[in-house]
Order: C-alpha cells, then structure tokens, then sequence
C-alpha cells in the first residue's frame, strides 16, 4: 500500500535527520572552499555551526507536521528564535553581512542536494513530496536570513533588540537606525562642548591679571589637559568615520603578538603606577601569528588605556595565548562593570552575543569531550542610577572603534561583566589568513 504525503514527508524527515552529520560536514567544506567567506575560517566546528542544528530540527519537524497544527506553529517559532540567535552571534564573531548571508545560501545548496540524493534513492517518495520539501527549504532560508540579518543589522547599530522582525521590516525603519547614528553624533558632539568649554573657562582664568603664580599654574595645567582631551577625541571621531566608511583596509604579515603587547603594556606601566593599580602580564613571550600589527595595536592599546582609565581600585591584567587556529587577547579589569551611559547598549549587546555563543559552543565541545574558550557570563550587567567616573566621554566612541577594528581583521570580540568582578574583554584573532588581502 502506498504511503500517504504526510507518511512520504515524515519518511523524509528521518532520513535526512540521519544525514545530519554528513549535511553539515558538506555545508562547512562549500563555504571553505568560497573565497569571499574569510571570518568562519578562523572559527571552531562549534563556533562555525553555531544555531544551525535547532534550524535543521525545526526544518524536519515541519516536514513531519500537519499543516497548521501546534507542532507546524512551534517549528516556525524555533526558527525564528534560532535565526535570531544566529545572527547575534555571527554580529558578534565579526562577520560581514554579505559573508552571513552567502553561508545561509551555502546551507541551501547543500540540504538542495541531499533532498534530491535521498528521494533519487527511495522509490516510496514522489516528486510531489520532493517538490513540498523544496517549498519549505525555500521558507526555511528566507526565514532564517531573514531573522539572522534583521538581528545583525540591529545589532550593529548598537540596539540589541531581543526580538527581530523579518528582514524587510528592519530595512524599512531607516528613521530607526539613523537615530542611532544621529544617538552617537549628539554624544560626541556634548563631549566636545565640554572639552572646548574647560579649554575657553582654563584660557579665561589664567589670562587674568592680578592672578596668583599657583592658580595660574593650575589653570594652564588644566587648559594642557583639556586641550589634549579635545585633540584625542577629534581624532577617534575621525578614526571611527574612516572605519565606518570602509577607508580602511587590513595589511596582513607576520609579526611577533607576544612582544608587540608587552611593549604596549611596559608603556603604559607608569599610567598605572601614577593611578596606583597593578598592570599584570600572563602570556608566552614569543607567539608568531599573521595580521595587521598596528590595527591589532589600536585594539589592544583602546582596551587596555580604557580599563585602567575606568578603574578606581585594583588593576588590569592583560593575557594573550593561542588555540588550534586562533590567537586571543584579554584584558580584564577590576572596575566597576557594565554601566549607564552612551556605551552602555554597545556593551550590553556584547554581553548578550558573547552568553549565546557560549551556549552554543559548550554543545558542541561537550560531542568532542573539550571544553568552551568563550568568555562565561560572570553575572548580570548592572545599570547605574546615577552617571560615575566610569561612564567617560568619549567611550562609547572607543568601544566602536574597537568593533569595527574587529570586524576588519576577522576577529570575535567577547565581553564578560559584572560589579562583582568586573569587565573582561576578549578578542580571538585568525593564526592565519588565506589572503593577505
């Protein structure tokens, strides 16, 4: 007796649940092999499958579902969770947008292949069950870019929304993310007003007449420091246009990371002696790695001048090490945490991404008997009430410096934060790249 279509779709369920393995295996193998595709190369099988497998489950419990039924309804919200997931995630691990989507398509080609291999191979299937398979991939992709891309987009522009709309709805609110943008202008904006009206009241004092020697000593001490804030400020805001506007490219060669971060710290010693915190270094003395080494300086220099800056007591450790096909910087200070103020969603959304990848990756080092890398949570981020000495001009300009840094070398940044222990920032770079491009 004939199988009926559901029995026919449930019957190919299975079998390419059985090929699970396999399907992963020659989906990670095609978006290698794509020169475009240049950020998962550096990532681990775990890393790199990310949120996929719950998409596949939900894939093939649709196929198994009566049409508009509870479990049809709860696979199409499994994927659209999962997308989300996805492209926090891939926001996080510094891909590019393109780069995500061309691997969702990847995905397509391979689980194409797979449903034609599996029907071509069992006579009890009909083309017509192949046909409503290929319906629901097509919706599977679409949905899954669709979620995945949203959520990038709104991630990259510091949001980090918890839920995602499809991807049409994110592009259709412009006004959305240009009020971000405009967020961000406004800030830097009332830093520099700040800076140029300490500069203008400094000027004022210490051209007065009839002025003590030591008031006006301290006022051309302030006027220095007020004027080398607005300078540095000017030139992140620079620095972050550029990157924002692609006028900067990545010059890969090999260089010496363990040396280039002990130089930075050893400069940087006498900054934490003069705040009297301790400036620790844990790392091999000698790691070769390929990159841009002034860009990979720029990241580290950020983190490291930003976390004895913004701690009041303690110190900063900085370590550095290597895995399999990565590198990985961290510096870890003893401040006061995640806090309010213009950085504070940037942050956040970090701390959101670097908990799911955690996730996801402690899954699949379970399968294989390793343990995850990925920065564990160290509790909930804590939002100040008022504005402390922590929550300085110009750090949320810093801190998007660094990302955008980031995403031009292939590199993930992960962020573990809490009052309790403080903030750890860690960055994982390629060992290698296939293209000094």
């Amino acid at each position: 007796m004939p199988l009926t279509r559901s029995q026919q779709l449930a019957t190919l369920s299975d079998l390419l649940a059985a090929r699970r393995e396999a399907i992963l295996v020659a989906w990670r193998k095609l978006d290698r092999a794509d020169p475009e595709q240049m950020t998962g190369r550096s990532l681990t099988i775990g890393q790199f499958l990310d949120h996929i497998p719950p998409i596949l489950d939900a894939y093939e419990l649709k196929l198994r579902s009566r049409p508009g039924g509870m479990d049809a309804q709860a696979a199409d919200i499994e994927k659209k969770e999962e997308g989300v997931k996805h492209g926090l995630h891939r926001w996080q691990q510094g891909y590019r947008l393109k780069e995500l989507v061309s691997e969702c398509g990847h995905l397509q080609l391979c689980l194409f292949e797979e449903l034609g291999n599996i029907v071509a191979a069992h006579s009890e299937l009909e083309p017509a069950t192949l046909l409503e398979a290929h319906r629901q991939l097509l919706h599977l992709i679409n949905d899954t870019i669709s979620e995945s891309a949203g959520q990038y987009e709104r991630m990259q522009q510091a949001e980090a929304a918890s839920r995602a709309v499809d991807l049409m709805n994110a592009l259709a609110t412009v006004d959305e993310l240009e009020q971000r943008r405009a967020a961000l202008i406004h800030q830097a904006v009332h830093d520099l007003h700040s800076d140029v009206l300490g500069v203008s009241i400094a000027a004022t004092q210490a051209s007065r007449t009839g002025m003590a020697e030591s008031d006006r000593a301290e006022s051309a001490a302030f006027l220095q420091r007020a004027v080398q804030g607005l300078t540095s400020m000017l030139g992140e805001l620079m620095d972050l246009a550029r990157l924002e506007a692609g006028q900067e490219n990545r010059a890969i060669a090999g260089f010496e990371a363990g040396a280039l971060i002990t130089e930075l710290c050893d400069s940087n010693q006498p900054f934490a002696n003069a705040r009297n915190l301790f400036l620790k270094t844990e790392g091999p003395a000698r790691l070769s790695v390929e990159g841009d080494a002034d860009k990979v300086r720029r990241v580290a220099k950020n983190l490291l001048v930003n976390a004895l800056k913004y701690t009041e007591a303690g110190g900063v450790t900085v370590g550095w090490g290597e895995e399999k096909e990565n590198w990985w910087l961290m510096v870890k200070d003893t401040g006061p945490g995640i806090l309010s103020g213009g950085s504070q969603p940037l942050k956040a959304g970090l701390q959101e991404a670097t908990a799911s990848a955690k996730e996801s990756d402690e899954k699949s080092a379970a399968i294989k008997g390793e343990s995850s890398q990925v920065l564990a949570a160290t509790g909930a981020a804590t939002v100040a009430t008022t504005t402390p000495s922590h929550n300085q001009p110009g750090e949320g300009i810093g801190l998007s410096i660094v990302k955008r840094l980031c995403e031009l070398l292939d590199a993930s940044l992960e962020i573990a934060s809490s009052a309790e222990a403080g903030t750890t920032f860690r960055v994982v770079f390629p060992r290698r790249y296939r293209s000094h491009s």
